[in-house]
């Protein structure tokens, strides 16, 4: 084909391949500047997400070194070049896990641990964060091969990087696994998406020319299954998005009809998260057009086809009121709404603090998703179930808030049955229940349950002793707490929270 034949004469044979390649090795690897670079970068990062400050968090992505090792992947991936491909791995798990750490340390020590919208805008990875990595890729490879300069290439590749690492580092530090969990799933993506960016890159400019017509293919089908792999899940994450911004119009346009052209919807808060959704909303009106707000509830969840709880609060306005007196009422009221959100945080932090013995500075209160979490110090005479019951009483108090007390690593109630029976009476499952809540407080994902059969052991006419366990070990399964096998117990026995012995059942 002429026009293969032109990019093969014109474009593909003016590179300099040993050049470009040997370029990309000698920055690929580790070495103690790239480690050092690397945790100046994230350490930048942090700070710029918690003062949600974008212009410092642009300043973490100018210095980040990561892009280095992610072209040293692509590459490598291009040429089977599989020592290459192992030197890149190692060295871009170097970076990350230096860079989690450092950003760890940086939020436990800072006083400042609430998640901002620089934090939150990176826990939610969808298919234009796929994109955007993809052509921030493909615009860095080709300055890296074109020869044009290494600038653009830290700009585009790390752009997508650090921060979601940074983010990574907070949710660890403040134990926020939907936060860590969202953010390395985004850095997963990017880091992923930039690397095959990076081979096809690396396979149009020629390089990789010597690959057999099998390997060619075999590469080419497993760039497409990643890419499709990838893509499913954040273009369903993005519907979603789509969808909520639909229904934030729609309940804005709803309160709007309701009070009227002259009424104005000042705030607005919706908890997707919640069933049924929670609205929270302000709106400024004529006093003629107060509303009920059970009706309007109503009347939201029969246009909305879902069930929804709505709270308005209606700043009413005599006829005749003025754009001063609506900027003061607005005012009046933000004031009001902050004020009121202050005081139910501290009142919420005292009372966890009081609770697990400690003093309100080690409180972690998230007020974005309400949530209220502290590690108890030792009470004298307190076993888990105190903690517990802690733990429900401030739950009972704190409405709307999540309240997680973290109990002192103390021994898991004993489990006790009556003579031959295999049934948990109510002591039993209490102590089943209080045992899988101290592993989830405790972050444990599997107990050792005595008596337990391996997998695959099971016989029709189990003994006594692994009936019992079978019976724990669905409560625990539905507590969301993996059950693994341990020596069998008599008639009363606890939990073990490190089998010896540990396989799934």
């Amino acid at each position: 084909m002429p026009l293969y034949r032109w990019w093969r004469l014109a474009v593909v044979g003016t590179i300099d391949h040993e050049k470009v390649v040997a370029q990309v090795a000698e920055d690929s690897g580790w070495s103690p500047r790239y480690a050092f670079m690397t945790m100046m970068s994230a350490g930048i990062a942090v700070l710029g997400l918690l003062l949600s400050s974008p212009a410092v968090v642009i300043g973490a992505m100018l210095i980040s070194p990561l892009m280095s090792p992610i072209l040293g992947l692509g590459f490598s991936l291009a040429l089977f070049d599989f020592a290459e491909m192992r030197r890149s791995l190692i060295a871009l798990a170097i970076g990350a896990g230096v860079a989690i750490l450092f950003t760890a340390l940086i939020v436990l020590a800072s006083p400042l641990k609430a998640p901002t919208a620089e934090i939150l805008a990176r826990t939610r990875p969808n298919l234009f964060d796929l994109l955007v990595a993809l052509f921030s890729a493909l615009a860095g490879t080709f300055a890296i091969i074109r020869g044009r300069g290494e600038t653009i290439v830290g700009v585009a590749i790390a752009t997508a990087l650090m921060p979601p690492l940074a983010v990574v580092g907070y949710g660890l530090a403040t134990w926020n696994m939907a936060v860590l969990g969202g953010a390395l799933a985004l850095f997963v993506t990017n880091f992923v998406t930039i690397a095959l960016a990076a081979t096809i890159m690396a396979r149009l400019y020629g390089f990789g020319h010597f690959l057999s017509s099998q390997q060619s293919w075999t590469q080419t089908w497993l760039l497409l299954l990643a890419f499709i792999v990838m893509a499913v899940p954040l273009g369903l994450s993005l519907s979603h998005i789509a969808r909520e911004a639909v229904t934030t119009n729609q309940i804005r346009s709803f309160l709007s009809d309701r009070f009227g052209a002259n009424a104005r919807v000042t705030q607005l808060d919706i908890d997707f998260d919640r069933r049924p959704i929670t609205v929270r909303s302000v709106v400024i009106a004529p006093r003629s057009m107060a509303k009920n707000n059970g009706a309007l509830e109503t009347a939201l969840a029969e246009r909305l086809q879902r069930p929804v709880q709505l709270q308005v609060d209606q700043v009413l306005l005599d006829p005749g009121a003025g754009a001063l007196d609506v900027q003061r009422a607005e005012l009046r009221q933000a004031n009001e709404a902050a004020s009121a959100a202050i005081r139910m945080e501290n009142t919420i932090g005292r009372m966890v603090a009081l609770a697990a013995g400690v003093s309100p500075e080690q409180v972690t209160l998230d007020r974005e998703h309400q949530r209220a979490t502290a590690t108890a110090a030792v009470l004298p005479g307190a076993n888990l179930a105190t903690y517990h019951a802690l733990e429900q009483r401030i739950s009972g108090d704190a409405e709307g808030w999540q309240i997680a007390i973290l109990p002192p690593l103390l021994p898991l109630p004993e489990i006790g049955f009556a003579n031959g029976a295999d049934n948990l009476d109510d002591a039993a499952r209490r102590a089943v229940l209080l045992s899988a809540w101290a592993a989830k407080r405790w972050n444990i994902p599997a107990l050792g349950v005595p008596g337990l059969p391996v997998e695959g052991s099971a016989s029709n006419n189990p003994p006594l002793s692994a009936r019992r366990a079978l019976t724990i070990a669905e409560l625990l399964r539905q507590q969301g707490v993996r059950p693994m096998s341990a020596p069998a117990a008599g008639q009363s026995f606890s939990l073990l929270t490190a089998p010896v012995e540990a396989a799934p059942l």
